[in-house]
């Protein structure tokens, strides 16, 4: 009989499952408390039942253990300063969506060599996670590909669902399952409206394909997230974090019968992709929330221990806590951008 499926497939490589993984790196008690302490903390926020905003800080996407976890320490010696205005969420990034080719990250690349073992990419990203979460910084990520949040969702107080997946009905339905705050960015043409269609429909419930904790395919059947929200990123040559911009939000998430507030990315198409706009984005957004914008919950920076990017290449080669993916922010910039966030709070 002539051949009809798998043309393309190279070979299928075996993956251990979800609770193998976790059996491997267990969720302690500590961290566990720390994850569910924050997802409560910024439903509350995002609500407007806690005073504090969000800020949403860290690399555009993680490729080093160790500058990473030097990142994490500066960022919770700063959290203990400023938390009474500010719950800082660390961004830890391990899936990057790709306009063509490019690095996908941490997961499926792990050596940055094209050798794509996955397998020891899970191990690492478990492994950052947790020493995070010893370290008493809560995370976020960007969920990409559907079987990632049984490998990780346990460790993450915050997610994302990227501008280029936000129309996914694989993405809504995933998001309606999780158990922590999904932010849906705006498309990439800074359209509003599929985000907010997004959001309604992660709330609802749905029943849909995937894999257990023990690997087995399985039908998912979801009771729907209710703290989806919007994430505002900006658009074609057109930043959205504006004050009209931001009202126009309002009218449509009121419209929308959504009652959780909106973040600003700052990064992105609101900075021009220019890691120095990203301070004129939070700055902006800090005097809107200072006029009364209640709607505003929170910011997103990229940021890390060196400003700029490189390109990915050989991990001995590499600048140390700098970018691979978008430019970031430095610590110095950081550590300031965010002190007068809490600063602007307070006043």
């Amino acid at each position: 009989m002539e051949l009809t499926d798998n043309l393309n497939i190279v070979q299928f490589k075996p993956l251990f499952n979800p609770d193998q993984l976790k059996d491997k790196y267990p969720l302690n008690d500590q961290t566990a408390h720390l994850v569910a302490q924050s997802r409560q903390i910024i439903q509350a926020v995002l609500t407007n039942n806690d005073g504090r905003k969000l800020v949403i800080a860290g690399p555009c996407s993680l490729h080093d253990k160790a500058a990473s976890l030097e990142y994490a320490s500066k960022l919770k010696d700063l959290q203990s300063k400023i938390s009474d205005k500010v719950l800082i969420v660390m961004r830890t990034y391990f899936e990057k969506p790709r306009t063509t080719l490019g690095w996908k990250g941490m997961i499926y690349d792990p050596y940055l060599d094209g050798s794509y073992d996955i397998e020891k990419g899970f191990l690492l990203a478990r492994d950052i996670l947790l020493e995070i979460g010893k370290i008493g910084l809560p995370c976020a990520t960007e969920f990409l590909d559907p079987i990632v949040p049984q490998y990780l969702a346990d460790l993450i107080s915050w997610a994302s669902i990227g501008a280029r997946t936000t129309e996914s009905q694989i993405h809504r339905q995933m998001a309606s399952g999780l158990s922590m705050p999904i932010g849906f960015k705006n498309s990439t043409d800074g359209n509003l409206t599929a985000s907010v269609d997004a959001i309604k429909s992660a709330s609802s419930p749905h029943s849909f394909m995937g894999i257990s904790r023990t690997g087995e395919v399985i039908i998912a059947e979801t009771k729907g997230n209710k703290f989806g929200h919007l994430v505002m990123r900006g658009g074609t040559d057109c930043p959205n974090y504006g004050e009209e911009y931001v009202a126009f939000a309002t009218v449509l998430l009121k419209k929308a019968k959504i009652n959780t507030g909106l973040i600003i990315d700052c990064s992105h198409a609101n900075s021009d992709k220019n890691y120095r706009k990203q301070k004129i984005a939070l700055l902006d957004t800090a005097e809107q929330i200072k006029k009364g914008a209640a709607i505003i919950s929170g910011v997103m920076l990229e940021s890390f221990l060196v400003e700029g990017r490189q390109k990915p290449a050989k991990a001995e080669t590499l600048v140390y806590g700098q970018s691979l993916t978008d430019e970031c922010i430095g610590w110095e910039e950081t550590d300031e951008l965010i002190r007068k966030f809490a600063e602007t709070l307070k006043a």
